[in-house]
């Protein structure tokens, strides 16, 4: 039977290939500083040699030597793989008379140890590795408490260096695994963007680009590089050159999304609209980090919308034509049969504020193009009434909210409104010269309310049967905006309340 080696004695602990991974030892193998400390070893416990000895699975290693210029010894032999084992320094005053290593092929050849004190070496997480060790060929007489504490000091100062070693190791580590991984995400960036139909760029927080995909030299027919940083607005319109450079400005300072449209030349050297975007990628503190964006070309859509306006313009300039035609028919042939003029005055009128709302929401010409928004209801009744003021005040008073309209809701409403106005200037509130009417909107659950209130005219009764300018009233709010009337004759004046869904006065 083979007697047991001081290594067989050792704790068990995980292989050591694998402790000593972390560390790379290797390139600390005769770092000065460790020489610094075997030279102090020595000195401190006055022998020759001292050693930083780590001891593997299969071999045993000198990182730091001072006074011995031998191989390695095996494994088998070390003394150092029982020392490490140890909680305290291993001390051995005369190694030919101690049982443990009389024996030692190191004591009984060379180079013929006598003396041996060994520190452990153990990691943070107390994992043993090897020793600093002090060694000579001459038995010592003992071995002080200075020494003793000396020894586990400088042991204590190797391992600061090791794992200051696996410390930056490991942050070269993290630094290499962050890099590969920042160089994958900006090549699936790169391979994704250049699959894109759009131009996309980026750039870092200044604004200044500093990266397009293939589409834009593509699509630009520009050298790459040379619509780098601020360049890129030499491939600009000269027309809108200074309006992008300007709203792009703004984004980069406000942080603010980035979006308007401009010309870019074509590489045909035409040049064609683009829809430009640009969106800022925030970190958890919202400082931008970066912006992305993207050019998407318009130019079709933008000349289609272009033609589809000049269609609109043209099919409104007949619409009000056609208005026009009505309305002299209606006085030819009331000048032809002046029995019916009063009925052919109020037909006319009818059609005249059906050509104004028209015309309002719908414009021929930029000539014709209303004041204010297209989509004004105050707007339009104030084109539509315009003629009941008079030239010291307002005798229609329109206040309250103002819902949107469009073309659809536009010709029942100016009925709806022109009835009223008119009823008021023959038989109401606008018939005296003191009289006034005020307009109140207001909007709540879903509908539009309209309070026309007159005031300082005759007194009024409700009429015996309605007329044709209420079944008109009527039909305008009931079936053509599925609203509500209701009329109250006051002594003072009318007062009309009208409820009109809002989904009927504007789509979407």
């Amino acid at each position: 039977m083979t007697a047991p080696t001081a290594f067989d004695q050792l704790p068990s602990i995980p292989s050591r290939e694998a402790l000593f991974a972390p560390y790379q030892f290797e390139v600390l193998r005769n770092d000065p500083r460790l020489t610094a400390i075997t030279d102090f070893a020595g000195d401190l416990c006055d022998a020759p040699t001292a050693l930083v000895s780590l001891v593997e699975d299969h071999r045993q290693i000198f990182l730091a030597r001072t006074g011995f210029d031998a191989a390695e010894p095996p494994i088998e032999n070390s003394f150092c793989a029982q020392a490490m084992g140890c909680d305290t320094v291993m001390v051995v005053l005369d190694a030919s008379t101690d049982p443990r290593f009389s024996n030692n092929p190191l004591v009984t050849a060379e180079p013929g140890i006598r003396f041996y004190a060994g520190a452990p070496l153990r990691t943070v997480e107390g994992a043993p590795i090897g020793t600093l060790c002090v060694i000579d060929t001459v038995p010592h007489p003992d071995f002080s408490n200075l020494e003793r504490h000396g020894l586990e000091t400088l042991a204590q100062s190797v391992m600061t260096l090791f794992e200051a070693n696996r410390s930056t190791i490991a942050m070269q580590a993290e630094t290499s695994v962050a890099r590969d991984e920042r160089d994958n995400s900006e090549q699936r960036f790169k391979v994704l963007a250049d699959s894109m139909p759009q131009m996309v760029w980026s750039t870092p927080p200044d604004g200044r680009v500093d990266y397009y995909n293939a589409r834009w030299y593509e699509y630009t027919g520009v050298p790459q590089g040379t619509t780098d940083g601020e360049s890129w607005t030499g491939v600009f319109h000269p027309d809108d050159q200074d309006r992008a450079w300007n709203r792009w400005q703004e984004s980069v300072t406000s942080g603010e999304l980035y979006e308007i449209e401009y010309r870019i030349r074509h590489h045909d050297g035409s040049y064609r609209w683009v829809l430009g975007r640009g969106v800022p990628m925030l970190d958890e503190g919202g400082v931008i980090t970066r912006w992305f964006g993207t050019c998407t070309d318009i130019d079709d859509q933008k000349r289609a919308m272009e033609q589809r306006e000049l269609i609109s313009h043209e099919l409104s300039h007949r619409i009000k034509n056609i208005f026009s035609v009505i309305s002299g028919l209606i006085m030819v042939s009331s000048r032809q049969h002046p029995e019916i003029k009063p009925v052919a005055d109020d037909l006319r009128n009818r059609v005249m504020a059906l050509g104004k709302a028209h015309d309002f929401v719908r414009p021929h010409s930029a000539t014709s193009r209303p004041a204010g928004e297209q989509t004004s209801l105050h707007g339009m009744l104030e084109e539509l009434l315009a003629a009941y003021q008079s030239d010291s005040r307002d005798r229609i008073r329109i206040c309250g909210e103002d819902p949107g309209i469009d073309d659809r809701s536009a010709t029942p409403m100016a009925l709806l409104f022109h009835e009223l106005a008119t009823n008021a200037a023959k038989y109401g509130a606008l018939s005296s010269e003191d009289g006034s009417v005020e307009l109140t909107i207001s909007c709540a659950d879903e509908k539009a309310m309209f309070d026309w209130r007159e005031r300082g005219g005759p007194s009024v009764a409700e009429p015996r049967a309605a007329g044709f300018g209420s079944r008109l009233i009527a039909m305008s709010v009931e079936q053509q905006l599925g609203g509500t009337i209701d009329r109250h004759w006051h002594a003072d004046g009318l007062a009309v309340s009208i409820k009109v869904p809002l989904s009927s006065m504007r789509r979407g």
